[in-house]
């Protein structure tokens, strides 16, 4: 078995000085903000500073602060001859020293490997010493269990269960366990447990969970479709998802690792393999981090974006207690719930995610960072929420019924900067928000990248509202929408910007033109009635003029509208706005209680 143990430890105290646009962050050692909030923003909070620097570790880095996995390879099991084990109906005859029979109960009492095929209408169960690596290879065996687990792993150092080239495996269990039942699920593991091989597997979890490993649990390949009373895959330690094809279907969560005691366990690595999810609770979930380097998931919870979730329950797509990182494959996610949730921080760092949520499109409890890949947020109530927020690079396309960027520590701020930030230094990201566009409870700078905000009709809401200061140095800013509360940028911004009272409806054309020059040309997405605008080279006190389907108007740069930070502007952020009710969460990082009811192996 391989297995390397690191003590947990948080990277921020060693981490490098990391630059996202005019943010500097040192780890815990960050500078604090200047007083003087018209100073350009070099320079952010401590707090800000530590969240977003979180926000910003790697899939390597997170990992490498965990617990290494085990992996339980069939080649490692103990040197014997491979024993066969046949099973036929309540009975089984095999051959071994290594094997015991009892009824309808088969125990394996060393380590070795042993291959099982026929039907078995009982148990197999492993109980060969906790110095014991054993190997389990299903070769077209059916076993099924109407008093509790099918296979159930007792005492051993390690278990690889094997799906033998070309079969065809099924387990099936009991209906109902007792409360106080240490195994309780189809197949469940004591030790370490890997499942590979190039065969299938069906699982019919009728009492509670599917698999589970209290140790590590892992899978590498194979063909597994499941269907679970509860929890679809649970390994309390962690959760590794290397390869395979598998289809679950839970009535709880899809996948999850549940140790909640130990910050350097109970988490969840995605690194490959075919992933299809249909829950009633979290897709996937993790009490600790949540990785996700490749693959291919598509998740269903709670009913999709139409579902309804009741009042105690949890149906997150992908759901981490502390960091959650994306740094690769391909993601489809529909949610009752938040879409992407993590109690601390979320980094989108690659990959293509196609997401659609009744609450949240991405929410983080602390601080959000997309840096690259690409993310489609088709539908949600606010699209990104996180009390910090920057956007470095990749593509992202929100369409929210309220907000489409949020930046809120809960609801209760007051009016004024209560600390909140969104930087923007880079990426390409488009809003189409009914609530405010692009909304900061404190804070917000733009260096760099395009934002496009097509924002609300009604005039409680504005295409930008920000309750602190709005500087922008460089990038390419539109934001159109409703006059009721028309935000701009701060008036002594570095860079230059317009803002014109011109109306205009789906499909118009936009022009944004200097002197002749057409510096920007756009297709509204939808009806507006004011128009901001900011490029890279506008210079305050120039003339520009502002075309809606020919008919133009001329505008200083730097006068009119509301700026940030001056009085009028920046209405209350925080979670709701007029154009919606956001589905009832308990606490304010959006956290339920819920989850599985089931009582759960310690």
């Amino acid at each position: 078995m391989s297995t390397t143990n690191n003590s947990r430890r948080r990277l921020l105290a060693t981490a490098a000085p990391l630059a996202l646009g005019g943010l500097l962050l040192a780890g815990c050692t960050a500078t604090t903000a200047a007083d003087d909030a018209s100073v350009a923003v070099t320079a952010v909070s401590a707090d800000t500073s530590t969240a977003l620097a979180d926000a910003a570790l790697t899939a390597e880095q997170v990992l490498a602060a965990n617990t290494d996995a085990t992996t339980v390879d069939a080649d490692e099991a103990d040197d014997l001859d491979e024993v066969a084990v046949t099973l036929t109906g309540t009975t089984t005859s095999a051959d071994a020293a290594g094997v015991t029979i009892d009824g309808a109960t088969v125990t394996i009492t060393a380590g070795g490997t042993y291959r099982l095929s026929g039907a078995l209408e009982g148990s197999v169960v492993v109980d060969a010493g906790e110095d014991a690596v054993v190997a389990l290879i299903l070769d077209d065996a059916d076993i099924s269990n109407s008093d509790g687990a099918a296979i159930s792993v007792i005492s051993a150092d390690g278990v690889a269960l094997v799906l033998a080239d070309g079969s065809s495996n099924s387990v099936s269990d009991a209906e109902s366990y007792a409360e106080d039942a240490e195994v309780n699920a189809a197949i469940y593991s004591d030790a370490d447990l890997t499942i590979s091989g190039e065969g299938s597997l069906d699982v019919a979890a009728n009492g509670n969970d599917a698999i589970t490993s209290k140790d590590d649990l892992k899978i590498v390949s194979g063909r597994i479709t499941i269907d679970a009373a509860d929890d679809g895959l649970r390994g309390k330690d962690s959760l590794s998802v290397e390869g395979g094809t598998l289809s679950i279907t839970s009535g709880g969560d899809g996948l999850t690792s549940d140790k909640d005691d130990d910050e350097a366990r109970g988490y969840v690595w995605i690194s490959g393999g075919q992933i299809e999810v249909e829950s009633s609770g979290d897709g996937v979930s993790a009490a600790t981090d949540l990785v996700i380097t490749d693959g291919e998931l598509t998740i269903v919870s709670g009913g999709g974006a139409a579902g309804t979730l009741a009042d105690d329950a949890s149906a997150k797509g992908l759901k981490a207690g502390a960091q959650l990182v994306i740094e690769g494959g391909a993601i489809e996610a529909e949610s009752a719930d938040d879409a992407v949730h993590s109690d601390a921080t979320v980094h989108v760092a690659g990959g293509e995610i196609a997401i659609a949520s009744a609450d949240d499109g991405i929410h983080a409890g602390s601080a959000l960072l997309v840096d690259a890949g690409s993310l489609i947020i088709s539908e949600s109530y606010e699209g990104l929420e996180a009390a910090h927020i920057a956007l470095a690079g990749g593509t992202v396309d929100i369409t929210a019924s309220d907000d489409g960027i949020n930046a809120s520590a809960g609801s209760g701020e007051s009016m004024q900067d209560s600390g909140e930030t969104i930087t923007i230094s880079g990426g390409e990201t488009t809003v189409d928000a009914e609530g405010d566009g692009f909304d900061s409870n404190g804070s917000a700078t733009m260096t760099g990248g395009i934002l496009t905000v097509w924002g609300p009709r009604s005039q409680g809401n504005g295409a930008l509202d920000v309750n602190g200061t709005f500087e922008i140095s460089g990038g390419t800013l539109l934001a159109t929408g409703s006059t009721g509360m028309a935000v701009t940028p701060t008036a002594d911004s570095a860079q230059g910007w317009v803002i014109a009272e011109t109306t205009g409806a789906a499909g118009s054309d936009l022009q944004i033109v200097d002197g002749g020059t057409v510096l920007a040309q756009y297709t509204a997405a939808k009806e507006f009635a004011s128009v901001v605008f900011s490029t890279d080279g506008m210079t305050s006190g120039a003339s520009y003029d502002v075309t809606v389907d020919g008919t133009t108007t001329s505008v200083t740069a730097g006068e009119g509208g509301t700026s940030a930070m001056m009085p009028g502007g920046g209405g209350q952020g925080g979670p709701g706005g007029q154009s919606g009710t956001r589905p009832e969460r308990d606490g304010t990082s959006g956290e339920t209680p819920g989850g599985s009811t089931d009582d759960e192996a310690s």
